[in-house]
């Protein structure tokens, strides 16, 4: 199975996050394909809903950066895994910049799914995602429901299902169990 790890870590030192991730990076490495991507790292411009990915250049944003990789990689995933400790109630504003910008990988014509207006495919295949994350010490459980909305919404969308989220600091061999169960 290949795995994509979408890491909206806007911490660039050692922290707790950083280490359970890269601890659960290496677990997967140990059966699957993994590709990691760490967002902190890369040059990511945010959508600027110009529409070009629609109309001038179907499927492909007019940004020159690095989001081109993580579009590729995600299509050719049997799974997804965005990863971020929450700031202000909900995950990383880098994780927010390259979940925006996987617009690019829908048509703008719309369709009606579940009785609501979603963008139809631009592929036939959408994998599947799951959501980990770390609390800040105000998290609360109305944070976790809207994040955990927000991203429910997200997988309509993008004609896929969120299979989990859960808090990265549990037991990381349970994270790996059922990512690998997927």
């Amino acid at each position: 199975m290949k795995i994509t790890i979408l890491n909206g870590n806007p911490d660039s030192g050692m922290s707790p996050f950083r280490t359970h991730l890269e601890s659960l990076c290496n677990l997967l490495e140990e059966k699957h394909q993994v590709e990691h991507f760490k967002l902190i790292d890369m040059n990511i411009k945010s959508c600027t809903g110009c529409w070009t990915c629609w109309v001038k250049t179907p499927g492909q944003c007019i940004h020159d950066d690095e989001g081109e990789q993580i579009f590729r990689s995600v299509l050719n995933s049997d799974f997804y895994i965005l990863a971020s400790p929450l700031r202000m109630g909900f995950t990383s504003a880098l994780l927010k910049t390259i979940t925006d910008r996987l617009i690019v990988l829908l048509h703008p014509y719309i369709e009606i799914q579940q009785g609501e207006c979603h963008h139809k495919k631009r592929y036939t295949k959408y994998p599947d995602f799951g959501i980990l994350y770390a609390k800040e010490k105000d998290t609360d459980d109305e944070d976790l429901k809207i994040i955990s909305d927000i991203y429910d919404r997200f997988a309509i969308n993008f004609h896929a299902t969120k299979r989990y989220m859960k808090e990265l600091t549990r037991d990381i061999k349970e994270v790996r169990d059922e990512t690998c169960h997927i």
